[in-house]
């Protein structure tokens, strides 16, 4: 009997413990702001000298458009190798991250409306099996942070054993949000 107590309580504790945690980390993780503020606009949170957010908060109102898993545009279907028929990470990168704005610019948005990216890479035969980071960084720069697009949406970048097609060394999603019109929020 004494020891279901014990266990109840232990439990008890842990629970409370973990809660108080996570009202302390929310508190801290939140700069200047109320968790309950409400905002207008997105709000990318993080490091200015970070090229990535490291949390991104919306509207209540806030519509999203998420594509799928993006894969690289044939360079040369002809190509003998991975390198001639789709091009390195940043090459491959470069070529999904153009597709995407493609399909963002259909839906009346643009890569200054993306608010996450999770990305998939792969490990590259050319670097010994070690996965193209680097390649992927690059080929972001060109996109985002930059004069033209300032935005830093919050990302997550994931190496993985393979993708559907062994050509492929990347894939990426992203998460765009509709610009709120003022007054509707």
């Amino acid at each position: 009997m004494a020891i279901k107590r014990n266990v109840k309580v232990l439990l008890g504790t842990a629970i409370l413990s973990c809660f108080i945690g996570a009202s302390v980390y929310a508190a801290t993780a939140t700069p200047n702001k109320s968790p309950l503020t409400p905002i207008h606009e997105p709000e990318f949170y993080g490091s200015p000298s970070s090229s990535i957010a490291s949390a991104v908060a919306l509207p209540a109102s806030s519509a999203t458009f998420s594509t799928s898993g993006t894969v690289p545009p044939v360079l040369n279907k002809d190509g003998k190798t991975v390198y001639e028929r789709y091009g390195n990470t940043e090459k491959q990168a470069e070529g999904i991250l153009k597709n995407i704005e493609k399909q963002l610019i259909e839906q009346g948005l643009s890569l200054k409306d993306v608010i996450y990216l999770r990305v998939y890479v792969t490990p590259d035969a050319e670097l010994k099996g070690k996965f193209d980071y680097t390649g992927w960084f690059n080929a972001y720069a060109k996109f985002f942070n930059t004069k033209e697009n300032p935005t830093k949406p919050a990302r997550s970048t994931v190496g993985v054993a393979s993708l559907v097609s062994s050509d492929w060394l990347i894939e990426i999603e992203a998460v765009a949000a509709y610009p709120t019109p003022h007054g509707q929020d």
